[in-house]
């Protein structure tokens, strides 16, 4: 899918304006190695690999993620490699939860199966699932089995 993007901006006479196409396709995290991520296009199952640095949340990204990486059309360099809004991950590690602490504002640590650590409420437990939002890296809800 090719598309190209138009921004009301006003320029003054005589700036050249390049029109760059890019174009989207859903990936599939296989691993990782050092600094770089392996991924497999869902299409033609060739495979690619990607910098951390223009992955937009590496830190909770698990094998057979999929993400979507932007492309340019005419250089085929990976421009950037976004995960979902959401994704569930499970907790490997975390104090145990408090039973029926859940009006409180108060938060602990939790190490995540990608080795992240989010805040969780104090209800949370360790093996539980939650959905983290990629975009802030914040505990979002938990997520029933």
């Amino acid at each position: 899918m090719s598309f190209s993007c138009h921004l009301p901006n006003t320029f003054t006479a005589g700036v050249k304006i390049d029109i760059q196409r890019v174009e989207r396709r859903q990936y599939q995290f296989l691993y990782k190695d050092g600094n770089l991520y392996h991924f497999m296009n869902m299409q033609d199952f060739e495979q690619t690999f990607i910098d951390e640095a223009i992955i937009n949340a590496p830190q909770f990204m698990k094998e057979g993620q999929e993400v979507d990486i932007l492309f340019h059309d005419e250089t085929e360099t990976a421009l950037t490699c976004e995960l979902p809004a959401y994704v569930n991950l499970k907790i490997t590690y975390t104090e145990p939860g408090e039973r029926g602490n859940t009006a409180t504002n108060t938060f602990k640590d939790a190490k995540l199966e990608t080795g992240a650590t989010v805040k969780v409420p104090l209800f949370i437990n360790s093996d539980e699932t939650i959905k983290v939002d990629t975009r802030s890296g914040e505990y979002s809800e938990r997520v029933k089995e």
